[in-house]
C-alpha cells in the first residue's frame, strides 16, 4: 500500500511558498519548498555542516544520511509532511521541516492541528539569521495547512536553536525530559511575534542598505580605455571625492598589459581582482550585464548598482530581461540598486563614496536624500549644493540613492537604514510611485516619530520599469494616509528642499504663533497674509524702518524669541539705505547670536536682494543642530534645547566666532565627524526669496511638531463588550458560500452591522400606496417616504424624499406626487422609514484597498463630500483619538459643532460610530466595503437611515506573513 511519504505530493508544488529574503547581515537567500529532485543537493549540504550541528540534530553521531534518509528528507506531500530550504547560488545553507503528529506523538494526518518541527542549518551560515527567517516561513506554511502549534525537541547545550525558538515571540511552553528541552509554541501570531518579525526585519534591511552605502572595496565594471562614456566617469567621481577604500577598473577589453587606468588598478574581470570586492558599480550594455553579475557572483560581491538601461523603462521585452537580473543577482545572495540607476552617495568621513553620475561630490551634512529619478535627483543636489537661487546657503548632506527602475533595494528599505542612521537628520523623498503603501505608511509612521521625512509623490501614472500594486485610492486619498503616518507631503521639488533646509537646520515649533519684525512693511504684510492662508497664528508685523541697524534687528528677534506668546519668528529684509545701514555679515551675525540665546524657536529670514546675507547665515557645511541637553519639560521639537539665556545686549563690534563647519567649508581641517556640526547653541538660519515659500515650511513644520506630540499618545482602539465577532463571523462564512463578491441584501446587512453595535433604521418596502400606509402603522408616524432607485438614492435635492409624513392623508399624497414625477413604483423602489430626530447629515465609508489595505473615510453627506471632495481619511484600526481627529479634519466640520449658531451634534456617539465601523473591517476583511449613508447626527445620537455592505474574499495581506522580498 501506498502511503504519502512515498507520492511527491498530494497537492501539487506549492510554488507560492517560494520567497527571497533578507537575512541579519543584509545578505539575501532563497526559501523554497524540498523536492525529489533534491537528493544530490542535501547529501552535498549535508556532508558540509559539522559533526557538533548533526549531533544537535539527531541526538547522537551521525555521520552522513542514508539512502532512506535522503528519500524521507526529499519527499513530502506539503499537507502532513514538509521541508523548506534556503539556498544561495542554488546550493542548500539550511533546512527545516515539520511533521503532523497526533496527541500520541506518532504521525497524523489532519484534523490533528500539531506538528514536529526540527532544523540544520549549516556552520558557515549559523549568526546570520537563516533559522529565524525559516521558521516564520515554516510557521505560514503550517498554519496554511491546517496546524495550530508546532513542537520541538532540543538538547539543553544546543543554545542557538533554543535562543531561535524562545526569541520568535509565540507563546509558548517548555519542559525537560530524559535529558532533553521539549518546547511548545502556538503558531498564532501575536503582537509580541509581529514586533520581533519586523525589528528584524528593520535590522536585515538597514544593514543590507549599509552594505552598498560603506563598501570596503568598490569595482567599476564597463570601464572605458578612453576618456568619456559612463563607467570612466564614475570611476573619476569615486576617485575625485577621496573614496577611502580599495577602488578597481574593470573591462574585459583592457589589453593584457594595461596596470590602471587614471590611477586606478585595472583588470579584464571582477575575478582577477585579489581582494575581495563589496560593491560593483556596472556600467555595461544590458545584454552583458548578466555574464558581470555571474563573474561578481562567483567572486563573492556583495552588491550591485546598476546603472545600465534598457530594461523594464523600455518595454515588455526590457521587463523580463529585469526579471531575470534580479533573480540571477538574488540566486547569488546580492542586492541591486536599480537598473537605470543614477548611482549612490555617502559623504561620511571614512567613506567618502560618489559611485554616481553627478559631477561635484556633495558637502557633507545630515540630509538623507532618495529619489527614483535620475533628473529629479540631479536637480535635488544641484539645489542643496550651490548657493544663490532658490533657498540660499549650503546645505549638506549625508547619503544620496538614486534608485532608477528600482527594481529590488526601493525607499522603503532606505527607510530602514535611515531610521536608525545616526548620521542623518532629515529625509527627504521623490517618489514616482509607491510599490507597497501598506509597508511605507507603517515604517513612514515609525520613521517620522524620530525625524522629519518630507516627500514628494508623484500623482500621476507609474514611470515605466516600477513595479507598482494596483489602488483605487485618489491621489488626495493617499496623501491623506501618508499624512497621517506623519509624512510631510509636499508637491514640489522646491517645497521639499525648502521644508528639509528648515527642519535640518532649526527646531520644531512648539505650535503656530508666529511673530513677523522686519524693515519693510510691506514684505511683512505679505508675509502676515500667508501666515493667514496657511492656518497659523500670526500677530502684526513690527515694522523696524527701513533705517533700522543691525542692533536694532538683534533686539527685536531677541524679544520676540522670549515672549512666551511666540512660537516662531519670521524675520524680512529688505537692502537698506544710509550710512548706518548694516552690512549682510553684520546683520546675519545679529540674527544668529540673538536667535542662540533662545535656541528652542525656529526662526526664518525671508530676504530681497540680499544674496550676502543668505550666505552669511548659512556659513557653514553642516546641517547638523547643535548638540544641547533637553531641558525638563520641553516638549516636541526636532532638536530639543535648554530654557531660554538671560537677554544680552549685542555689541556689533565684537567679532564673530569661527564655527567649525565654517572652517569645513573653506577646506581648513576639521576633528572629524564631531567637529562637522555648529558650535554649541548655534543656528544655522534659512533664508527665503520669498515670503510664500518661507511661510510653507513653516506650516509644514507646526503640523509635524503637532503631529509629532499626538504620536507621544495615540490613543487606543476601544473595546465594546456588545460586539459579536464570532457570530459576525459566521454571518459572513455562510453569505459568502453563496458565491465570491456580493453585495448583501439590506435585512442582512442590518443583520451584519447590528452584530458589532450599529442600528440601521428600518426602512419597509413600499410597491404600492396601500402597502405604504401599512408600512407606516407599523413604524408609527411621522415617517418619511424614499424612492431608493439608483438615480434618486440620497437625493433629496431632485425630490425623492419626502419627509415628516404625519399620517396616511399626507403618505397616500406623496405617494401620488412621487409616481407622478418620477415613473411607476417599479422604476422608484419607494420605501417607508421612521423620522429621524434633526441633524446633520454625513456619510461614513470604509473600503479595502488592495494596496494601502483598508480605509475609514467620513464627511458630510452631499455636496460638500460628492462635489467637494470634503472628506477624511484615517487607516484601520482607527484609535479614540483618531476618530475624534477625523470628525475634526474636514473644512465642513464647524457645522457639526454649533457653526453660526446653530444647535452642536452629539459628536462622541459620531465618534463611537466611526470606532464601531473600523472595528468591523479590522475584524473581518472579507468585508471589503461599507457604506453608511445618510448617517443623521442629532444634538442626542446618530441614526443610520441607510447602509450597504459588498463582502468577498480578502486580499491577500503580505504584511501579516513571513518577511518576503518583492517577487520576481
Amino acid at each position: 500500500m501506498q502511503t504519502s511519504a512515498d507520492r511527491q505530493d498530494r497537492h501539487h508544488y506549492p510554488a507560492h511558498w517560494e520567497a527571497d529574503v533578507v537575512l541579519r547581515d543584509g545578505g539575501t537567500a532563497r526559501i523554497r519548498p524540498i523536492t525529489v529532485d533534491d537528493a544530490d543537493r542535501l547529501v552535498s549540504f549535508y556532508e558540509q555542516v559539522s559533526d557538533e550541528s548533526k549531533y544537535y540534530r539527531f541526538f547522537a553521531p551521525y555521520p552522513r544520511l542514508s539512502a532512506k534518509d535522503v528519500h524521507r528528507f526529499t519527499h513530502h506531500d506539503f499537507v502532513d509532511r514538509v521541508g523548506l530550504a534556503a539556498t544561495i547560488g542554488g546550493e542548500f545553507i539550511a533546512t527545516v521541516r515539520y511533521d503532523r503528529i497526533g496527541a500520541d506523538g506518532m504521525p497524523a494526518t489532519a484534523p490533528a492541528d500539531e506538528a514536529e518541527v526540527a532544523f540544520l542549518v549549516q556552520d558557515a551560515h549559523q549568526g546570520r539569521g537563516v533559522a529565524s527567517a525559516l521558521l516564520e516561513h515554516i510557521a505560514a506554511v503550517a498554519r496554511e495547512r491546517g496546524i495550530r502549534r508546532f513542537a520541538a525537541e532540543v538538547l539543553p547545550a544546543n543554545t542557538k536553536m533554543i535562543k531561535v525558538f524562545t526569541d520568535a515571540g509565540y507563546t509558548q511552553k517548555r519542559s525537560f525530559e530524559d535529558g532533553v528541552v521539549r518546547l511548545e509554541f502556538d503558531l498564532e501570531p501575536t503582537d509580541r511575534s509581529l514586533a520581533v518579525q519586523r525589528a528584524r526585519e528593520q535590522r536585515a534591511e538597514a544593514r543590507s542598505v549599509r552594505r552598498l552605502l560603506m563598501p570596503g572595496s568598490v569595482a567599476v565594471v564597463g570601464v572605458g580605455r578612453a576618456p568619456g562614456g559612463v563607467g570612466r566617469s564614475v570611476l573619476g567621481n569615486i576617485r575625485d571625492a577621496g573614496y577611502g577604500g580599495r577602488l578597481h577598473a574593470v573591462n574585459k577589453a583592457f589589453p593584457e598589459d594595461l596596470a590602471e587606468v587614471d590611477g586606478v588598478p585595472a583588470y579584464r574581470r571582477v575575478r582577477d581582482i585579489g581582494g575581495p570586492v563589496d560593491l560593483a558599480v556596472v556600467a555595461v550594455p544590458a545584454e552583458h550585464v548578466p555574464a558581470v553579475v555571474a563573474e561578481c557572483g562567483e567572486h563573492g560581491v556583495q552588491g550591485l548598482v546598476v546603472l545600465s538601461a534598457g530594461y523594464a523603462e523600455s518595454g515588455p521585452e526590457g521587463r523580463e530581461r529585469q526579471r531575470a537580473l534580479i533573480r540571477q543577482a538574488r540566486a547569488y545572495g546580492m542586492r541591486i540598486i536599480g537598473p537605470n540607476a543614477f548611482g549612490i552617495i555617502n559623504t561620511a568621513p571614512g567613506v567618502r563614496l560618489n559611485a554616481s553620475l553627478a559631477p561635484e561630490m556633495p558637502r557633507p551634512g545630515r540630509i538623507g536624500m532618495f529619489a527614483q529619478s535620475g533628473a529629479i535627483g540631479i536637480a535635488l543636489l544641484s539645489r542643496l549644493h550651490r548657493r544663490g537661487g532658490g533657498v540660499t546657503g549650503v546645505t549638506g548632506v549625508s547619503t544620496f540613492v538614486s534608485a532608477g527602475n528600482r527594481a529590488d533595494v526601493s525607499g522603503n528599505d532606505v527607510l530602514q537604514y535611515w531610521y536608525d542612521d545616526p548620521e542623518t537628520d532629515v529625509v527627504l523623498m521623490y517618489l514616482e510611485s509607491l510599490g507597497n503603501p501598506r509597508k511605507f505608511t507603517r515604517l513612514a509612521r515609525r520613521t517620522a516619530a524620530a525625524k522629519p521625512l518630507v516627500v514628494v509623490q508623484g500623482v500621476g501614472s507609474a514611470p515605466q520599469g516600477h513595479a507598482v500594486r494596483a489602488t483605487r485610492l485618489p491621489p488626495a486619498t493617499v496623501s491623506a494616509l501618508l499624512r497621517q503616518a506623519g509624512v510631510i507631503r509636499v508637491d514640489t521639488i522646491t517645497e521639499l528642499v525648502d521644508t528639509g533646509l528648515l527642519l535640518a537646520r532649526q527646531p520644531l515649533p512648539a505650535g503656530p504663533r508666529v511673530a513677523i519684525l522686519g524693515n519693510s512693511e510691506s514684505l511683512g504684510v505679505l508675509a502676515y497674509d500667508r501666515c493667514l492662508a496657511e492656518g497659523l497664528r500670526p500677530s502684526l508685523p513690527l515694522d523696524l524702518t527701513t533705517g533700522a541697524t543691525a542692533e536694532d534687528f538683534h533686539g527685536a528677534l531677541a524679544r520676540a524669541l522670549a515672549d512666551d506668546t511666540c512660537d516662531s519668528v519670521v524675520v524680512t529684509a529688505i537692502p537698506a539705505i544710509g550710512e548706518a545701514s548694516p552690512g549682510d555679515a553684520e546683520l546675519a551675525e545679529a540674527l544668529r547670536s540673538a536667535a542662540a540665546a533662545v535656541p528652542g524657536k525656529p526662526v526664518l529670514v525671508v530676504h530681497v536682494e540680499l544674496g550676502g546675507l543668505a550666505e552669511a547665515l548659512s556659513a557653514a557645511a553642516s546641517t547638523a543642530p547643535a548638540a544641547v541637553e533637553k531641558a525638563p519639560g520641553t516638549e516636541g521639537g526636532a532638536h530639543p534645547s535648554p530654557p531660554p539665556a538671560p537677554l544680552e545686549r549685542w555689541d556689533p563690534r565684537r567679532p564673530a566666532e569661527r564655527s567649525p563647519t565654517a572652517a569645513a567649508e573653506t577646506g581648513a581641517p576639521t576633528g572629524g565627524a564631531a567637529a562637522a556640526r555648529p558650535a554649541e547653541g548655534r543656528h544655522l538660519i534659512p533664508a527665503y526669496p520669498a515670503a510664500e515659500r518661507a511661510v510653507r515650511a513653516l506650516a509644514e513644520a507646526v503640523k509635524y511638531g503637532q503631529w509629532r506630540r499626538e504620536a507621544m499618545d495615540p490613543g487606543k482602539v476601544p473595546e465594546y463588550e456588545d460586539i459579536d465577532e464570532k457570530g459576525a463571523a459566521r454571518l459572513i462564512g455562510e453569505l459568502l458560500a453563496r458565491g465570491e463578491g456580493l453585495t448583501i441584501s439590506d435585512a442582512e446587512t442590518c443583520e451584519l452591522l447590528g452584530r458589532y453595535g450599529i442600528p440601521v433604521r428600518r426602512a419597509l418596502p413600499a410597491p404600492s400606496p396601500d402597502a405604504a400606509a401599512e408600512a407606516a402603522r407599523s413604524l408609527g408616524y411621522p415617517v418619511a417616504l424614499k424612492a431608493t432607485a439608483p438615480h434618486l438614492r440620497h437625493r433629496a435635492d431632485l425630490g425623492g424624499v419626502r419627509l415628516d409624513l404625519a399620517d396616511e392623508e399626507q403618505l397616500r399624497r406623496a405617494y401620488a406626487e412621487l409616481t407622478e414625477l418620477f415613473g411607476k413604483p417599479e422604476e422608484l423602489r419607494p420605501v417607508v422609514q421612521g423620522m429621524a430626530p434633526r441633524g446633520v447629515d454625513t456619510v461614513v465609508r470604509a473600503v479595502i484597498d488592495p494596496a494601502a489595505g483598508a480605509v475609514l473615510s467620513f464627511g458630510l453627506a452631499g455636496a460638500a463630500s460628492q462635489l467637494l471632495g470634503d472628506m477624511a481619511h484615517r487607516l484601520v484600526p482607527v484609535t479614540d483619538r483618531e476618530a475624534t481627529s477625523l470628525v475634526r479634519s474636514i473644512r465642513t466640520a464647524p457645522l457639526l459643532f454649533g457653526w453660526r449658531g446653530s444647535t452642536p451634534v452629539d459628536t462622541p456617539a459620531l465618534e463611537e460610530l466611526l470606532l464601531r465601523v473600523s472595528r468591523l473591517a479590522d475584524d473581518h476583511p472579507e468585508v471589503v466595503a461599507v457604506t453608511l449613508e445618510p448617517v443623521v447626527v442629532a444634538p442626542r445620537g446618530v441614526s443610520v437611515l441607510g447602509a450597504t455592505v459588498r463582502l468577498a474574499p480578502p486580499p491577500a495581506r503580505d504584511d501579516l506573513g513571513p518577511r518576503t522580498m518583492p517577487a520576481y
